[in-house]
């Protein structure tokens, strides 16, 4: 019979006086992740796919859409899709997406982000009213 393997978990360093250990789950650091990514000027939406549409139109809220989280041997890597405002710096943005995320996931978690990966795939436009 087939070993079914459970879900990866990020395995944190415990203290010399091992109380027991700290497991977080791969959805919590996406929806850290869109959470800081989404705190941007600039950034006017992340990318998500048709169920995550179909999900925001009744309602829920989902935090980690556009993000993707890579757990390997070498490291923590997210990428980010979005959209940005027109008339915002988009290597700018991309830049505090960058920062932000890093910085946000080291604060909450105490991860290390090896890389944060921006993919710009829209330009947002502002729509008036007549």
């Amino acid at each position: 019979m087939a070993e079914t393997k459970g879900p990866e978990y990020f395995q944190m360093s415990t203290v010399k006086d091992d109380l027991g250990t700290i497991q977080i789950a791969p959805e919590v650091i996406t929806v850290i992740a869109g959470i800081a990514a989404n705190e941007v000027e600039g950034v006017a939406a992340t990318r998500g796919n048709f169920a995550v549409g179909v999900a925001e139109m009744l309602g829920k809220k989902i935090h980690g859409k556009g993000i993707k989280t890579d757990i390997s041997s070498e490291g923590l890597f997210i990428d980010v899709f979005c959209s940005v405002r027109y008339g915002k710096s988009v290597p700018t943005v991309a830049q505090e997406i960058q920062q932000n995320v890093r910085q946000t996931i080291a604060n909450m978690t105490s991860l290390e982000v090896k890389e944060v990966n921006v993919h710009v795939t829209g330009i947002q436009f502002e729509t008036t009213e007549n």
